[in-house]
């Protein structure tokens, strides 16, 4: 029961500062004069994933659970995209992919790449092809390569597009000072990193304790509880109006989930941090570049009927690869 007590401490501390974090940050990107979508994408998927940055550096040094830091990444990236499932049923006016702008196809398409990469590596350092520079894998540097391309081609569209920002008319924290956001969103960052800190080492309680394997424990306990604050930012953000910000910062926060396996890799010091975990971590990654796809599917193709009048059918494959996802990893990562 302790162990379990701890994990819900955990939980409620992230789900309770990602809250914050989401009302913080609309309300820095207001007072700057930025788009939603460029918030959603840069600074608030950033900062949504520092749960994932604290743990896993926390789980590759001190904690020495390497599985936990490789499931915690691709575990939330998958976990992410389910989160999209869950704002077409809370949008009731519209499907979220005839609603939400055809541009976040620009970063669930480097999501794609960059998912894709680090399964192709994680599967050649299985099979003895592991080139290094000393102890960092030399796909390190390229993820981190990629990721920059990435943000600055988002930018750029952004600027090409000429996206508006929002308008004076629909401001709603005209009373509240830069300063006061700036803070706020600090202090909940601080909150999240803390209980980030604690994670990996309450997952290999829980592990050591169910008997489970770290990979599993990694993949599905850790990963969802880090997600927490991309589903309270995403979830806050439909019910602000927001929904831009909300599929920027899920399909954002995978972007940067994978330039934490690159710092992740870089704190390994025992060699290339793929070459030191399970190779059932591919599933995952498959199951990631499944469902960036058929999410780039759904805002192209911009689907408008929904099933049993909750969600659309996109929603549905989206859940149906998620279940499959779960139940590999149980079988093969348990």
């Amino acid at each position: 029961m302790a162990v379990w007590l701890e994990f819900s401490v955990c939980l409620i501390l992230i789900a309770v500062a990602g809250y914050r974090l989401s009302l913080y940050g609309d309300m820095i990107g207001e007072k700057l004069g930025l788009s939603r979508s460029w918030v959603g994408v840069v600074m608030v998927a950033s900062v949504t994933s520092l749960p994932e940055l604290v743990t896993g550096l926390s789980a590759v040094t001190v904690a020495r659970a390497p599985d936990i830091a490789a499931g915690d990444v691709l575990g939330s990236c998958v976990f992410n995209l389910l989160l999209i499932v869950i704002l077409d049923f809370l949008h009731r006016e519209e499907s979220v992919y005839t609603r939400a702008r055809v541009g976040h196809v620009l970063s669930a398409g480097f999501g794609v790449i960059l998912i894709g990469f680090v399964g192709m590596n994680l599967l050649l350092a299985h099979n003895g092809i592991e080139p290094a520079f000393l102890h960092v894998g030399l796909y390190t540097p390229i993820i981190l390569l990629i990721y920059a391309l990435a943000m600055r081609t988002v930018f750029r569209y952004e600027q090409i597009q000429e996206l508006p920002v929002i308008d004076e008319k629909d401001k709603r924290y005209r009373k509240v000072t830069l300063r006061h956001a700036v803070t706020g969103y600090a202090l909940a960052s601080a909150v999240v990193v803390a209980a980030g800190v604690w994670l990996p080492f309450v997952g290999k309680d829980i592990a050591e304790t169910m008997g489970w394997g770290e990979s599993f424990v990694g993949t599905l306990f850790i990963a969802a509880v880090t997600s927490l604050p991309e589903a309270a930012v995403s979830i806050a953000a439909v019910r602000l109006g927001a929904l831009d910000m909300a599929m920027g910062n899920l399909l954002g926060s995978n972007l940067f989930n994978m330039a934490i396996l690159a710092i992740d890799d870089i704190a390994y010091l025992p060699g290339p941090l793929l070459s030191g975990v399970s190779p059932v971590h591919a599933v995952s990654a498959l199951s990631a570049m499944m469902m960036s796809g058929i999410a780039i599917v759904g805002l192209f193709y911009r689907p408008q009927r929904r099933v049993f009048r909750s969600v659309g059918w996109v929603s549905l494959f989206l859940l149906s690869v998620y279940l499959i996802n779960t139940f590999a990893i149980y079988l093969y990562g348990h």
